[in-house]
């Protein structure tokens, strides 16, 4: 591509996969945010939830400051409790509920445009009943992120079967919902990711091309499936070109190329395509990060 990559997205960072320490809302929040806001590679950053309000209102001066876009991360706060958003257990369902309204707040109050969560995990015999939960679920979030502003609701494409064993999930269970929700509430979408991809056992064609109406947001990234004793097996989004791992330059391409092709990446709206790596084991978060940067700014040259 000979036309600047800024001119059809907003290169962005999760910011509590590439420091995880922070993942559970403490730590070296503001350290490691800084760092971000600091580096103008990135027009947009995803943050998670941050306990301490005095610690959130600083984050808040910093993102406005530095003039970068935000999105905020429910996920967090499901994977990292157990919470199910499609829990059979209506008691279970509510707590799950609950955490991520708490986290729409936050999201409104740092000013953030999206906020993604995901589906829990299931029953294989109680498919049908995990989904018709979860899609009551994200009618009441959708419905409470709409009665408070602007923010779009994105549902993040999971793995089903490997790791996160999330109900969504295959292409064809993520279509019938997106097209149910999408049905009633305008602020819903998906969020897909190249880390994901090949955990669900579908081509980067076959994982996009059906849902392409309804994706709203991008994270790219890289798993490994080979080798289970390895450290960065199944969802743990390794750094680009990981020994044994699916993804690297060739894989970022065509993954970019079918988001040009399906119009997701354009030149009215920019959307945020975040990258969500992570160190392994005594990896530099900072040289993880440096290295996703090499790696996208190789792929766009050839998209």
């Amino acid at each position: 591509m000979n036309e600047p990559m800024r001119n059809y997205m907003r290169a962005g960072l999760i910011h509590f996969m590439a420091y995880p320490s922070v993942i559970k809302g403490e730590g070296p929040i503001e350290e490691t945010f800084r760092k971000i806001a600091l580096d103008d590679y990135f027009d947009a950053v995803e943050v998670t939830w941050i306990k301490d309000v005095e610690v959130r209102k600083r984050v808040k001066k910093m993102i406005d400051t530095s003039y970068i876009d935000v999105a905020y991360g429910g996920q967090p706060r499901q994977l990292t409790t157990g919470l199910n958003i499609n829990d059979l257990d209506e008691a279970g369902r509510q707590r799950a509920l609950a955490t991520l309204k708490e986290g729409i707040d936050e999201a409104y109050e740092i000013g953030a445009g999206g906020f993604g969560f995901l589906s829990g995990k299931y029953a294989e015999d109680k498919t049908e009943e995990a989904y018709r939960a979860l899609v009551a679920s994200t009618r009441e979030l959708c419905a409470y992120a709409k009665s408070k502003g602007a923010i779009k609701v994105a549902l993040e494409v999971f793995d089903f079967d490997i790791d996160k064993k999330a109900l969504i999930g295959p292409v064809t269970l993520a279509k019938r919902f997106a097209e149910e929700i999408s049905a009633e509430f305008d602020n819903f979408g998906l969020m897909v990711d190249l880390s994901h991809i090949p955990l669900l056992h579908e081509t980067i064609y076959e994982s996009l091309i059906p849902v392409k109406d309804y994706i709203i947001h991008a994270h790219m990234g890289n798993c490994l499936m080979k080798d289970t004793s390895d450290p960065a097996y199944g969802d743990a989004h390794p750094r680009f070109g990981y020994p044994g791992s699916e993804n690297d330059v060739e894989e970022l391409v065509d993954y970019l190329r079918v988001l040009l092709s399906i119009g997701f990446l354009n030149k009215d709206k920019r959307p945020i395509v975040s990258f969500e790596v992570k160190p392994v084991g005594d990896e530099d978060p900072d040289l993880v990060v440096a290295n996703a940067k090499r790696v996208l700014n190789r792929a766009w040259e050839k998209v």
